[in-house]
């Protein structure tokens, strides 16, 4: 996982990836994982499909398994969505 390129979405206005937020529970607060897409056009595709009208306020960034394991402990994200199919959507979530 280390070693292999990902790909994230994230805003042009202010910076913010693009997350799942789940509820845990009733007494507790949403969490989030970030969204992560194995290739380039997937995250485009899933972009295009469920937000066509916004998309162009995103941008879609590589990221190696490294530089994710940062991200995730700098924004505080639970773990991370792998989107499997971008247009039903289909994600698997692993917690870190």
């Amino acid at each position: 996982m280390l070693s292999q390129i990902y790909y994230i979405v994230r805003s042009k206005t202010d910076g913010k990836y693009l997350v799942a937020r789940i509820n845990k529970g009733e007494d507790e607060g949403p969490v989030s994982y970030l969204l992560v897409f194995p290739e380039n056009f997937e995250a485009r595709s899933y972009l295009n499909t469920h937000s066509a009208e916004v998309s162009d306020r995103f941008i879609v960034e590589s990221t190696s398994g490294t530089q994710l394991k940062a991200i995730l402990q700098r924004w505080d994200f639970q773990g991370i969505g792998l989107v499997k199919d971008p247009l039903i959507p289909r994600i698997e979530f692993l917690s870190m």
